[in-house]
């Protein structure tokens, strides 16, 4: 199975992910804003559901990629690694704007909010990016079933994203506030967050296959 440290890696890289600015959290933000705390836990759980479409996707998918292409493992590696560097320029380059900037959205029904987070997270390019290729850097086929590893990390993920967004969810209106009053701490994140995922980026790159 995974080794603990590696699972705790992980999760570090799926909680670097969720703070990222994406669909999900702008959706969730915006609905919270706009429509109450309610309205962005009813859309949560939409968002978790599309996880899990992501989730067993990944697990069918990288299962028979590992079997039948041996060398998949590196062209996955890099493309995970490039893909946190993209993640990180996001978060760098001047001008990029704050999730916290919330957009009007006009109040709608419990079904269709758990639908519409459901939609916006199961069309997410972000999160399918981020199973298709940082996932695979933490799976070792010598170490047992690729789809029993790729459950774990998607539950994993799915685990720390929920905690994090539900946190979103329940005081987006309190987090956007004192981010406009405190434009530096924003400024702040923005460059933390993106050296440490220009970090891992590296530590990927550099990262030899382990052996059985």
């Amino acid at each position: 199975m995974i080794p603990l440290q590696d699972l705790l890696i992980f999760a570090a890289a799926a909680l670097l992910m969720v703070l990222t600015p994406g669909p999900n959290m702008i959706y969730l933000i915006s609905r919270s804003i706009c429509q109450g705390r309610r309205a962005g836990v009813t859309s949560l759980l939409g968002v978790v559901m599309g996880f899990f479409v992501h989730l067993f996707a990944a697990a069918a998918g990288l299962t028979a990629v590992f079997l039948a292409v041996p060398m998949a493992y590196e062209v996955l590696k890099w493309a995970g690694a490039l893909y946190l560097l993209w993640l990180a320029w996001q978060a760098l380059k001047p001008g990029a704007r704050s999730p916290f900037e919330a957009q009007q959205l006009p109040a709608d029904s419990s079904r269709k909010l758990v639908t519409m987070g459901f939609l916006t997270s199961a069309l997410n390019p972000k999160i399918a990016v981020f199973y298709l290729s940082v996932f695979p850097q933490f799976i070792t086929p010598e170490q047992g079933s690729v789809f029993t590893q790729s459950i774990l990390l998607g539950l994993t993920q799915i685990s720390v994203s929920f905690s994090v967004n539900l946190l979103i969810a329940l005081f987006a209106a309190g987090i956007a506030s004192w981010f406009v009053n405190h434009p530096t701490w924003l400024a702040a994140q923005r460059y933390f967050m993106g050296f440490v995922l220009g970090g891992l980026a590296v530590r990927l790159m550099l990262e030899q296959r382990k052996a059985a």
